[in-house]
Parts: structure tokens; sequence; C-alpha cells
């Protein structure tokens, strides 16, 4: 799994961060999403399929690598 964010269209919600706190994080200053961790551990896998359906801007991409 390959994971990659828009900043620019992230809403700054959290929603990622509070699903997956591993592989997501918000940018203190503009409350974007920070990306942490692009190819997460598997056992985290499920968790980051949830983080993209939770976000309300779809700013997260998950590819298979």
């Amino acid at each position: 799994m390959h994971i990659t964010v828009d900043e620019q269209t992230c809403v700054g919600a959290g929603q990622c961060v509070l699903t997956v706190p591993d592989v997501f994080d918000q940018d203190e200053m503009t409350g974007r999403v920070l990306l942490l961790e692009g190819r997460p551990a598997a056992d985290l896998e499920e968790d980051v399929v949830e983080a993209v359906r939770a976000c309300p801007a779809q700013a997260i991409t998950v590819t298979e690598a």
C-alpha cells in the first residue's frame, strides 16, 4: 500500500489523524494533513482505508504498491 495526500485539497477536518495517528498528523499552522508514513505496516492497512473513507475532502489516495 502506498499513500499520497493532497495538502491543498485537505480541509483540516482531522478524521485521518483520529483514525490512524501513526500514519497521519496535522500541520500546527494550517491544520492540513501531514503524511508521516507513506507505506504503512500491513496491520494498519484497514485503518488507512477507513481514514480514506472518513476524509470529507477526499484528499487521501491509496494505491497498491
